[in-house]
């Protein structure tokens, strides 16, 4: 069989790979069909992912179909389409006590730590395996995976419906999260980005109100927007040079600031803008066993997946997937790569 590897930062190799043999742990066999790629693909091919490790065959957006299941599997069965879980973990460390296996110490990430979904087949365990609703395409399927990200990120939150909640970026990941905080029905919901597309896009789908980050102060005009107090959630989906301070200087007192990057890079912040409004800044990585509330919002008509994908390439072809997202054409928003033959 064959997969997309990531050989080196910027090094991307169509390889030859040994196709996997179930065995009591990886108890299901799936035939890949489609992959999404995501920021983060794109950050571990340019070598700013900081937890990646390399030569890496990735992709953690992935479904598939079963083609073979171990003794005494009853999940799932041959021929389900099926989502797989990208988060596996120790189960015995503090954080996986603590019911959080996400941020487990020896945590292990599908396309990240271990290979992942750029191949043509996986064999993982039949707990890591959900049944993809009816309604989605093969394609829109992939979109489950960000959508527990917003989840995990909404719930690390503890959003309620008094709360103002601004998001900033409404990229795939700011738009992944705007679906999930109009459920809590806030007072208000505030989304900034650089691109006037975009934000129109975001009113269309929820947003209260919008800035332009290139037009607005975002704190003076967040505080504008909630009558002097500032947004009591901020959520950090944009991830870029400024914008956590942006994030602290706009969130009210006694608000919450949820960070979602991974960047290395040194990002100005000061003790004061934290401490003088005692906030709470929380990290929000992968999801904790979100992949069925995801599922349920879809099939429970509360979640519309359909209608985010907006290119596709065959897998082979992921050298020329990865210059189009990095071309930054305004026509992209969610590329898919498919194993379709």
């Amino acid at each position: 069989m064959k997969g997309v590897q990531i050989v080196e930062p910027n090094k991307l190799q169509i390889v030859d790979l040994e196709k996997p043999q179930i065995d009591k742990e990886n108890n299901v066999l799936v035939r890949m069909v489609a992959a999404g790629i995501c920021g983060s693909d794109v950050g571990i091919y340019h070598g700013t992912n900081a937890a990646a490790t390399y030569p890496r065959i990735i992709g953690h957006e992935n479904m598939g179909i079963v083609e073979e299941i171990g003794e005494g599997v009853t999940r799932v069965k041959v021929g389900d389409r099926v989502i797989i879980d990208q988060v596996t973990a120790c189960g015995h460390c503090y954080a996986c006590r603590k019911g959080r296996p996400n941020v487990c110490g020896n945590l292990k990430v599908r396309g990240v730590h271990i290979d992942g979904g750029y191949r043509e087949y996986m064999a993982v365990p039949d707990r890591d395996c959900y049944l993809v609703p009816e309604i989605l395409s093969d394609e829109e399927a992939v979109m489950i995976e960000p959508t527990t990200i917003a989840v995990q990120c909404c719930s690390r939150a503890q959003l309620e419906s008094e709360d103002t909640v601004m998001i900033i970026g409404s990229g795939a990941l700011g738009s992944s999260i705007l679906r999930i905080v109009k459920l809590y029905n806030p007072k208000a919901i505030i989304v900034t980005d650089i691109d006037d597309a975009k934000l129109e896009e975001a009113k269309k789908n929820g947003a209260t109100y919008t800035i332009n980050s290139l037009k607005e102060d975002v704190p003076t005009k967040a505080h504008e927007l909630t009558d002097g107090y500032g947004p009591t959630v901020t959520i950090d989906a944009a991830c870029v040079k400024g914008s956590l301070l942006t994030a602290l200087q706009a969130t009210g007192n006694a608000g919450r600031v949820i960070t979602m990057g991974f960047s290395v890079a040194p990002t100005e912040v000061n003790q004061f803008v934290i401490t003088s409004k005692e906030l709470d800044v929380r990290g929000s990585r992968l999801q904790n066993r979100k992949f069925q509330d995801v599922i349920d919002l879809v099939n429970e008509g509360k979640v519309d997946l359909r209608g985010s994908i907006s290119h596709t390439w065959n897998f082979e072809d992921a050298q020329a997937a990865f210059d189009f997202v990095d071309s930054h054409d305004p026509s992209y928003r969610k590329g898919v790569l498919t194993f379709k033959k």
